[in-house]
């Protein structure tokens, strides 16, 4: 399924060549603050003494997806990325100027609706442009990590491409809670490197802006897993056994019907069934109780953590 002619033997980025059995850090410049202060990109490259294949694991898509950030990073801390075979590189943050924004975007635009990207055009879609022409030409697969946004908190779960079998397969590797498929959307990164026949599974884990130790455990693991099941780690390397993905094949939001104040009353990732009462909504002043009722049976994949809601706001995401 995953061809053999790696590309490995030589990674160029940036002009600056990593060949088998080297790792180097390389930082790209992006821009300058108003004050001048340059902006890097810091890109970690680990070149196994062998032949394998090429993955990109990125973080900070989105800069307010702090538990994607601290996943990468926190691996590069625990010297999770000793390569044996093929190569691994490491973006722990993209987005740098939504970090510091505490943004989901760059300077107004979302980087992920900014494929293919242009040379000479926004920030975010120069960023793009540098990372399909300077880093993608590299790789065989990636991961790309993300969270849930707006207080929402996803499940940790692997998202793939269903017309891409070997995305079905790396998404079965890395066997996170839940897995599906997830439909591409127009000019971002998934979509872009599917065009270019390079196949993405997406992790989610998370809510922005705010660390889940839960989920940045699982998105190690899974990362370990792919990285293992490739041979690219030491074999001895010990990861947390999980239970088989669940594969969900349907995907409902259950919206708020009135609006108030929310009160949840099951957890995330639970099972539950039709019928099953998952929260109330209260008005303010404690005269009126709606009760939010299961549709059909399922899992709970995602919910809202913000209790102030109004009518039509998403409150669990069901999946079954």
């Amino acid at each position: 399924m995953f061809k053999q002619n790696f590309k490995n033997k030589i990674i160029e980025i940036r002009g600056q060549k990593i060949g088998l059995g080297e790792s180097k850090l390389i930082k790209i410049p992006v821009d300058r603050l108003p004050t001048g202060t340059l902006i890097e990109i810091p890109i970690y490259v680990f070149n196994g003494d062998e032949l394998g294949p090429t993955v990109l694991l990125q973080g900070g898509l989105h800069g307010d997806e702090v538990n994607s950030v601290e996943l990468v990073r926190r691996m590069l801390i625990d010297k999770s990325y000793k390569i044996y075979r093929g190569c691994v590189i490491v973006v722990p943050l993209l987005n740098v100027f939504g970090f510091l924004n505490m943004s989901r975007d760059m300077h107004g635009k979302d980087v992920n609706r900014s494929f293919p990207g242009s040379k000479t055009g926004s920030l975010a879609s120069r960023m793009a442009h540098y990372l399909m022409k300077e880093i993608i030409n590299n790789v065989d697969f990636a991961i790309d990590f993300h969270t849930g946004g707006e207080q929402r908190n996803n499940f940790p779960q692997i998202r793939y491409t269903p017309e891409d079998e070997r995305g079905v397969a790396l998404a079965a590797i890395f066997n996170a809670p839940f897995m599906f498929s997830s439909k591409l959307i127009p000019r971002s990164f998934r979509n872009q490197c599917y065009k270019n026949n390079i196949p993405v599974i997406v992790y989610e884990g998370g809510e922005s802006l705010r660390l889940e130790e839960k989920a940045i455990q699982q998105g190690i693991n899974g990362t370990l897993r792919v990285l293992k099941h490739f041979k690219m780690i030491n074999d001895n390397v010990e990861i947390a056994k999980n239970t088989t993905s669940i594969h969900i094949n349907k995907r409902k939001w259950i919206r708020a019907k009135v609006a108030g104040l929310f009160t949840p009353v099951v957890h995330n990732g639970n099972e539950i069934k039709k019928g099953q009462t998952l929260g109330h909504i209260m008005d303010t002043y404690g005269e009126t109780n709606f009760s939010v009722k299961s549709p059909s049976n399922g899992y709970i994949i995602a919910k809202n953590n913000f209790p102030i809601v109004n009518m039509g706001d998403a409150l669990f995401h069901i999946g079954n």
